[in-house]
């Protein structure tokens, strides 16, 4: 009878802590999660349109994000080579995001953009080459490894999206 009540108790209590446990679970599954290249080069164009022209991406240089929600930011360098001075030196990437995101103060709403690191600005501009805004950068001393364009988190909260050691924070 002890047998049984202390069967029965351990049973519940089981029972009990997976119901407690499925809620961390699912928000462990249901996090954000920082792509690889290898993950958006399945997504991502060979070639992109920007101010009337395609150029080819470097899906070896590329990075993003899949929301919890099921909605992605995907970003990749872009041969610029074929676009004048003054478009290529801000043009040098390719951004699209399915969602708001937000530089600081700034909002980008959902859409498809060119970006680029210059000087010490992260300049957002549409496919027609207006500039939309730009925001500071901060330069990581700290980064081991620097590559030509990776996202990861940031400490506290967020993304940052680097181009070598120069990155610009974004969150959702």
């Amino acid at each position: 009878m002890r047998f049984q009540a202390i069967m029965k108790f351990s049973g519940a209590f089981a029972l009990a802590l997976a119901v407690m446990a499925s809620p961390m679970r699912s928000l462990a599954q249901g996090a954000d999660t920082i792509l690889k290249p290898a993950d958006t080069q399945k997504l991502l164009p060979a070639s992109v349109y920007y101010k009337a022209q395609t150029a080819p991406t470097q899906l070896r240089n590329s990075a993003g994000i899949k929301f919890s929600d099921g909605y992605y930011l995907l970003s990749t360098l872009v041969d610029t080579s074929g676009y004048s001075s003054d478009v290529a030196s801000k043009y040098q990437a390719y951004f699209i995001t399915e969602v708001p995101i937000k530089f600081g103060s700034q909002t980008l709403p959902a859409g498809i953009y060119g970006v680029g690191f210059v000087a010490d600005k992260f300049v957002i501009t549409d496919v027609g080459a207006h500039d939309i805004f730009s925001v500071g950068t901060t330069t990581d001393e700290a980064l081991k490894r620097p590559m030509p364009l990776q996202i990861m988190a940031d400490p506290g909260g967020g993304f940052r999206l680097y181009a070598g050691r120069k990155f610009v924070k974004f969150a959702r």
